[in-house]
């Protein structure tokens, strides 16, 4: 990720991140305490008490690894070639065992190799070949030069922590306690060409490799790509291409199916190819695909009783599918009821309650999002096909306009988070047993539960998966291309035009409080609003006007016949306003 892709991370804000530990220390014995505190406090955005748990640590361990390294060396010594690049931390002359005049003399050309680690970790240290290689190299780029001596350099690292019934200043007593009893190691390392050759074959091997899987080991819990290499997390955010796609191709099904109990759901489920049954109501007897009990799973340890609730178990067999790190094409959820349930009872735990109704403005809403946020988890997971499988309930019944009462048919879900689940899924579709006859049914209306994103003509086909499939395939190539069933023509009939020719005109009715009496005149008035109807029945076209007008048109309720049209060329009669009461 670093050298191929070229990636960096945000930096790290952990007190004890070992490259900003290790660092410092480096810093420190190179430069000076004062010096290595600032470089580590200029490291954060922020100094915390842990920060300074760390800073007392280094008031102990720096000056005692300055003062176990022999004076005269030289700090970060580089060595580059073609080949290596790297940096020796410190190489000091080499002096003589025997004294000449009180002191141990130099010898020329010839030098000790120290390497700092800020670690309790000797054995591991030992078997690296971190110094075997700096002295090849060092001696190879550097003719005539010779390292004598190779020695690792083990500052001491005091973990404790802070205990919860101490205080801060307690903790800080029983750390500076600690580190009262603290040395510093030299290990002198022997030279092993093999090791050298090791690494050569090593990076061979590297520049020939073509694809990286992760290796995974105890050295992950100090890389800074941990987050995102083994759980995911990408917070880099990368624009596509600007190219249209082709979503005529088929290259993930989304299915929620249901039906009564023994209608060949689970059976159904299991000739997809390469599916993991997502089990809960243990009916996996009769199919021979691998499955995971969702289920509490309870441990004793000793004289206690741990349980794992069925909730978690299903979170953290979503975590790892998400690594895709298996071979599944198809996960199976069944029964998604049954999730919800135990969705219920982990809330339940986590908000210290038996019941919604306990927490009501709070609890139905969390259950729903702890549910809902976690099955678009699995919905996003890179699989060729989702399959959510629910039993049918017919519990209910639906009372249509005329008073009628019907059974309504639906999966076994509350409509709110059913509702939703319908609006992850591409096909909403029953599983319909006739005796020994069973279907795939795609109907949906006000009584039967069902529909999707994807229009699918046909309403009944075999239970089979290649059916399914071709039905699935044609219905999304209907959906690609824009394919929609024409729309019915509206009815139009005489009597529905001629209601639209001429309006009908609302009713005069008397003001129940007149501001002001009218008396009746015979004064011209302009035209009322009242003669809409006559202007509309005379701008109709020619075919129209020709029809007679049925005798039995109704006008609307509440409203007067519209008066008849005068004849042609007939004058029009001036109304007389009529006084109110």
């Amino acid at each position: 990720m670093r050298y191929l892709q070229g990636m960096t991370t945000i930096p790290a804000t952990e007190p004890d991140n070992p490259l900003i530990l290790g660092q410092t220390v480096h810093t420190g014995i190179e430069k000076s305490l004062e010096e290595a505190i600032r470089e580590y406090c200029f490291s954060f955005p922020i100094i915390t008490d842990e920060h300074i748990n760390e800073i007392i640590k280094f008031e102990t361990v720096i000056p005692l690894a300055r003062a176990a390294i022999p004076p005269g060396g030289k700090f970060e010594v580089e060595i580059k070639d073609d080949d290596f690049h790297g940096f020796i931390d410190y190489l000091v002359p080499a002096r003589t065992e025997q004294r000449l005049n009180g002191e141990n003399q130099e010898i020329p050309d010839v030098f000790d190799l120290y390497d700092f680690k800020y670690s309790n970790n000797v054995s591991g240290y030992k078997q690296s070949g971190q110094l075997h290689e700096y002295k090849y190299f060092f001696e190879r780029n550097n003719p005539g030069k010779k390292i004598r001596n190779m020695f690792f350099v083990f500052i001491p690292k005091v973990t404790i922590r802070q205990k919860k019934t101490e205080t801060l200043l307690e903790f800080r007593e029983r750390l500076k306690e600690a580190l009262s009893g603290v040395e510093v190691k030299i290990v002198q390392i022997g030279f092993n060409p093999e090791r050298v050759i090791e690494f050569l074959f090593g990076i061979k091997a590297v520049n020939e490799e073509t694809e990286f899987p992760q290796e995974k080991s105890y050295l992950c819990r100090y890389c800074e790509f941990q987050e995102y290499c083994e759980k995911g997390n990408d917070y880099m955010i990368k624009l596509p291409e600007n190219k249209r796609r082709n979503i005529e191709a088929v290259e993930k099904r989304v299915l929620w199916i249901y039906g009564v109990p023994f209608c060949g759901k689970t059976t159904f489920a299991n000739n997809f190819p390469d599916p993991l049954m997502l089990n809960t109501d243990g009916n996996i007897k009769f199919v021979d695909a691998p499955y995971i009990r969702i289920k509490d799973e309870v441990r004793v340890e000793g004289r206690q009783t741990k349980r794992t609730l069925a909730w978690d178990v299903f979170k953290d067999t979503i975590s790892e599918l998400e690594k895709k790190e298996n071979t599944f094409r198809t996960i199976v959820v069944d029964l998604l009821e049954d999730l919800y349930e135990h969705c219920r009872l982990y809330m339940y735990q986590q908000m210290g309650i038996t019941h919604e109704s306990d927490d009501s403005f709070r609890a139905w809403d969390k259950v729903r999002g702890e549910f809902l946020n976690t099955l678009k988890r699995l919905m996003n997971l890179d699989y060729e096909n989702i399959i959510l499988i629910s039993h049918e309930d017919t519990s209910k019944d639906i009372t249509r306009k005329g008073g009628d009462k019907i059974t309504a048919i639906k999966p076994n879900l509350q409509e709110k988070v059913a509702n939703k689940v319908a609006g992850m899924v591409d096909v909403v579709a029953r599983i319909v047993a006739d005796g020994e006859t069973r279907t795939f049914s795609f109907k949906s209306n006000e009584v039967i539960f069902g529909g999707g994103r994807l229009r699918v003509n046909a309403k009944d086909i075999p239970l089979d998966v290649k059916a399914l499939f071709a039905v699935y395939d044609e219905a999304n190539k209907n959906a690609a291309s824009g394919m929609a069933e024409p729309a019915a023509p509206a009815k139009t009939g005489r009597t529905g035009r001629k209601r639209t020719e001429t309006p009908a005109t609302p009713a005069d009715k008397p003001q129940d409080s007149p501001k002001e009496e009218q008396p009746t005149t015979d004064t011209p008035e302009p035209e009322s609003p009242q003669e809409a109807p006559e202007t509309a029945a005379e701008q109709q076209p020619e075919k129209e006007t020709e029809q007679p007008a049925p005798e039995a048109a109704t006008p609307a309720d509440g409203a007067m016949n519209p008066p008849e049209a005068p004849a042609e060329g007939e004058e029009k009669p001036r109304r007389k306003r009529k006084a109110r009461d």
